[in-house]
């Protein structure tokens, strides 16, 4: 394919540098005994690189006028699927999966979150080696005190540990986005947490976070839970910021107030 429409609805910023793809590959140390799930094959750049280093690849992409393209590839240990991934259940993703893998993607703007969150909630899912806008990388791995701070950033930890592999400059893409994106690599904990119930405590931090500027007491009196649950916290915790607390720290009072 020598041409194609671009579409900013989906975001569509492709790359084709040989080096950088292959250090994705890298950044997410896919090896020839892994399972890869791809999300957005775009032109094939770096579904083409994946399928040289991973055993298999299973690549989603929601632009079904890149499927003659794609299919064009001839990629024997890749299996395209055509349509939103967030139409689909884990289960459904995960068919083929299910031994365990490894995420990579270029994953645009507007569904980087969503993605995130779908995904690390799956019990096959090792680590997220993932392309962000750069401003999205630094909240994802900001810490507690940190202006990039927030919901993002503790959910993030909450699940496992994350880091910033290599900035990418915006020169690299095509078309050029107005901002540079950087490498992310998530490595997966599973129950770092015991006795936290996972859609509970994301609604928490949620309402810790509701008017960030306010104390964790007036951010959580706002939520609506009440007065006498407070009472279970120490005052000078109350007098804090929601952006002072570490991850474990808001466990311990989610326990205290729900546990």
């Amino acid at each position: 394919m020598t041409q194609h429409n671009f579409k900013k609805k989906f975001g569509q910023n492709f790359i084709s540098d040989k080096n950088l793809l292959d250090a994705i590959c890298d950044d997410g140390e896919v090896t020839k005994d892994d399972l890869v799930l791809e999300i957005g094959a775009g032109m094939g750049s770096l579904t083409t690189a994946l399928s040289s280093h991973a055993k298999k690849v299973k690549s989603f992409e929601i632009d079904r006028d890149l499927k003659e393209h794609l299919s064009s590839l001839n990629l024997p240990n890749v299996e395209f699927v055509f349509g939103d991934v967030m139409d689909f259940t884990l289960k459904q993703i995960e068919n083929g999966l299910e031994d365990g893998y490894k995420m990579v993607a270029n994953l645009p703007y507007y569904i980087t979150s969503p993605i995130i969150f779908k995904f690390l909630k799956s019990d096959n899912l090792t680590s997220l080696t993932i392309m962000v806008q750069k401003e999205v990388a630094q909240r994802i791995i900001a810490k507690e005190g940190d202006k990039n701070y927030g919901v993002l950033s503790i959910m993030i930890a909450f699940y496992g540990n994350a880091q910033i592999k290599r900035i990418v400059s915006r020169k690299l893409f095509y078309p050029q986005p107005n901002v540079d994106s950087a490498i992310v690599n998530i490595k997966v904990e599973r129950d770092r947490f015991e006795g936290v119930d996972e859609e509970k405590f994301y609604k928490f931090i949620c309402s810790a976070f509701s008017m960030r500027r306010k104390t964790l007491k007036n951010n959580l009196l706002q939520s609506g839970l009440l007065q006498e649950c407070l009472a279970r916290l120490s005052p000078d915790l109350l007098t804090k910021r929601p952006e002072e607390f570490s991850v474990s720290q808001f466990v311990e009072i989610y326990l205290k107030l729900f546990g």
